[in-house]
């Protein structure tokens, strides 16, 4: 049931357009290609198991580590109340 002017369903279509882009986001961050043998910012070398999990990779574990941690996720606003598009 939604409220307002708003249709029904419209709150789960939100949501479903918040997780669709949350996956797209994510995907396009996986790594493909040939993998790297060593780190492309530390050096070190990469884990044979690791390169062979996760072909394409470039990093090791430790960089990899720093970089999701500095991912800024989306900031799209799918309220729609006024308060939430103020911020």
């Amino acid at each position: 049931m939604a409220g307002g002017w708003a249709r029904d369903g419209a709150v789960q279509d939100q949501i479903d357009d918040t997780v669709s882009d949350a996956v797209s986001a994510a995907r396009a961050r996986m790594p493909q290609g040939e993998s790297e043998r060593y780190c492309v910012e530390c050096g070190e070398e990469i884990p044979e198991r690791r390169r062979n999990a996760l072909p394409g990779v470039k990093t090791c574990i430790a960089c990899q580590s720093g970089r999701d941690r500095a991912i800024a996720h989306s900031s799209i606003n799918r309220r729609g109340s006024k308060d939430s598009q103020l911020r």
